[in-house]
């Protein structure tokens, strides 16, 4: 089969275009594309189609070689992409559960249930809980679609508020994906690095690997290739000894959710870089948008750490695999959402 063939051979999944950068050619969606050098519209990350209808959405379990939908078209097959992974990032799981919410309203559904099944897909982030309850009274397409563009607005907005923490020639170091696919558009910490390119402030981005699933060097480096922004993947153990030689100006990451006092929940591995970053005396900012607060929750210790299926590590030997760790406020110098950049004590600056 020729080259040309087995891109043809792929039509059948949707609508496509072919994307090429240097040797590396992507099969992308059509509705995906705005401009593929700056970013993915938010409808080709999560939509609802109603005629069907379904919750569609861009499959980041097999990205970056493939670009591939999958349709939900329940409240359960919403739930289960959220579980499996098909969709991920705390703000972009809020959205795809506003939709699916909406979606057991078009099908005539229990909503009591879907909620339900919705709102126990994962428990840390708290996003999803966040999108619910907004939607319970107004359980309809619009709503959804509204959350969806002020989620968007809100990372925009955000991200312009971190650019102002880079100095020209920033050197950055970010963990996991907190970009336009963890937020359904633009993205938290890649949007505060794509604003800092804009502005000619960031000189390269040093992507952690993030295992075991690898958010980092399948789904960041992803977006960071396609915005044009220079980076480099790095495994996990080796952030500590480039901030040591000096090659990291500050780390910037995402947040799945963040107590009243400020301790914040992100992906594990994230309270690591945190803990290098206050030896080797690097700033450490987390921005994330005003849906991923809880002021609910006084401090870190209250947060619920989802276990992840131990054979995401190991089939053979006995594992532990909590997907995600807690940093102390303590070691992060800000905090920023769309409001702007807060300080420490964040109890304060936060409420």
């Amino acid at each position: 089969m020729s080259e040309s063939e087995k891109w043809a051979a792929l039509e059948p999944f949707g609508r496509f275009g072919i994307v090429s950068y240097g040797h590396v050619r992507y099969l992308v969606p059509d509705v995906a594309l705005q401009d593929v050098t700056h970013e993915l519209a938010p409808e080709g990350i999560v939509r609802l189609e109603v005629d069907g209808p379904a919750v569609v959405l861009l499959d980041q379990r097999r990205l970056p070689d493939e670009v591939v939908e999958v349709r939900c078209g329940s409240a359960a097959e919403v739930a289960a992409a959220i579980r499996d992974m098909a969709v991920r990032g705390a703000p972009a799981i809020g959205i795809a559960a506003a939709y699916g919410l909406a979606l057991a309203a078009l099908r005539g559904d229990d909503l009591a249930e879907a909620e339900h099944v919705l709102a126990a897909a994962r428990p840390t982030a708290v996003n999803l809980p966040w999108a619910l309850a907004r939607m319970r009274d107004d359980p309809t397409p619009e709503r959804a679609r509204g959350l969806h563009e002020e989620e968007v607005d809100r990372c925009r907005r955000m991200a312009a508020h971190a650019a102002e923490l880079f100095r020209p020639g920033t050197r950055a170091l970010t963990h996991c994906n907190a970009g336009g696919l963890a937020t359904g558009g633009y993205g938290s910490a890649v949007g505060a690095l794509r604003a800092a390119a804009e502005r000619g402030l960031l000189e390269c981005v040093l992507v952690d690997e993030t295992r075991p699933l690898l958010q980092g060097s399948r789904l960041t480096a992803w977006e960071l290739e396609q915005a044009g922004i220079p980076h480099a993947v790095i495994a996990d153990s080796a952030a500590g000894s480039l901030m040591a030689r000096g090659e990291v100006d500050l780390v910037v990451t995402g947040a799945d959710r963040i107590a009243a006092n400020g301790d914040t929940a992100n992906k594990i591995g994230t309270y690591s870089l945190a803990v290098l970053a206050a030896h080797h005396g690097i700033l450490f900012y987390v921005v994330a948008p005003s849906s991923t607060l809880d002021p609910h929750t006084p401090d870190g210790s209250g947060i619920p750490i989802e276990e992840r299926d131990p054979a995401e590590l190991t089939t053979r030997f006995p594992a532990r695999n909590p997907a995600f760790d807690v940093t102390p406020a303590g070691l992060i110098a800000a905090i920023v959402t769309e409001d702007g950049v807060h300080r420490a004590p964040y109890a304060e600056s936060l409420a």
